[in-house]
């Protein structure tokens, strides 16, 4: 069986890293990678490849930036005569991002079969892209793998049965595999080291259209941070869409201040290893939420819904409206909180393995 993989954002890495050791592993699959180019830095891409021992992609598309209709028709054009070259048995997409619709869009004109991992997550919020790209792929795949059974109810709801399988969540498979790595520590800059080893802080990343693209929403949160780092220390990894959107006067106010400690983004092992001992993370991410649960890190996600209902409903993940005024108050509230003890509906860490066969035994 030959599967092409398409991967353009950093989640997806991670998750394609799992399939790929998987898929070496075996000698009755192949597997060709395809990078659209959707997350181009380096500091956001090739770290992950180095970092996870991907190997690297066969076909890089190049495309990045422009609207969300821009970008999805430039990588369908580019994702096409890839297509015909390879002619793979199956698609394989991750997540929700521009690059999965694209994939699962071209796959399905090709008539050929595509494998949605992650699928039926919904946070029933339809003015998010990623909502309208998790929808669309799952409508158009032949295998559905979801991470949790409320993401099978969710694409029960909506009709779809067939082949549709609740496997676990590859995310937890990488954080078991790569928690301990020791490179995670070695690469943090020393004073991030130190506060790594103390405990005693709050990580925070920022990078969702819906917070980035809102001046008013973007300096309400500009603003929290540094409130609350009047309390307690903040490491913030800074995504390039959120230092672009940053005025001159809202960055240099977060950089000169003693407790917020701002870093270019970093890569997988070492925010494996800031989140797992951190007291709180506070993320507008859907791949940072659940990593913080992974090593029962209580969350404060700054949207007004999650595609992770789960952890809210049981205590680890906190939702706050950065529409209200206090978000400050949200967020101490949150700090070293513990959520329900015992819950773990994210499968046994051996997700990649069973994807796998179950794409053998058709």
């Amino acid at each position: 069986m030959k599967l092409l993989t398409v991967v353009g954002a950093r989640p997806q890495f991670i998750k394609a890293a799992m399939l790929n050791r998987a898929v070496r592993a075996r000698a009755d699959i192949s597997e060709v990678l395809v990078h659209t180019g959707q997350h181009h830095d380096t500091k956001m891409s090739d770290v992950f490849f180095d970092q996870l021992d991907i190997h690297p992609p066969h076909h890089s598309l190049g495309v990045a930036g422009g609207s969300h209709g821009d970008m999805t028709g430039r990588m369908m054009i580019a994702l096409d005569p890839v297509l015909q070259t390879e002619k793979p048995d199956l698609v394989v997409v991750y997540g929700d991002t521009n690059s999965t619709l694209s994939a699962a869009l071209c796959a399905a004109k090709f008539g050929i079969p595509i494998a949605h991992i992650e699928a039926g997550l919904r946070s029933f919020n339809r003015a998010m892209p990623e909502e309208i790209n998790r929808v669309l792929t799952d409508h158009l795949s032949s295998h559905l793998f979801c991470p949790t059974e409320s993401a099978v109810e969710n694409l029960r709801n909506e009709g779809i049965t067939r082949r549709v399988e609740n496997v676990g969540d590859i995310m937890y498979d990488a954080a078991l595999h790569y928690g301990n790595h020791p490179a995670g520590i070695s690469r943090l800059s020393p004073t991030l080291r130190l506060l790594q080893e103390s405990g005693g802080y709050i990580l925070a990343t920022i990078h969702r259209q819906e917070n980035t693209d809102h001046p008013n929403r973007l300096e309400r949160i500009v603003g929290a941070l540094l409130n609350v780092a009047d309390v307690y220390p903040i490491v913030l990894p800074l995504h390039p869409r959120t230092q672009h959107r940053l005025d001159e006067q809202s960055l240099k106010r977060l950089q000169s201040h003693p407790s917020i400690f701002v870093t270019d983004p970093l890569g997988y092992l070492e925010m494996l290893q800031l989140e797992r001992r951190a007291q709180l993370v506070v993320t507008d991410s859907g791949g940072v939420q659940k990593e913080a649960f992974f090593f029962r890190v209580a969350c404060a996600t700054l949207r007004d819904q999650t595609e992770w209902t789960e952890l809210v409903d049981h205590g680890w993940n906190t939702l706050i409206d950065v529409s209200r005024e206090q978000i400050v108050d949200r967020i101490l509230n949150c700090y070293g909180r513990a959520g329900e003890a015992g819950f773990s509906p994210y499968g046994d860490g051996r997700t990649a393995e069973r994807i796998l066969s179950s794409l053998i035994s058709g």
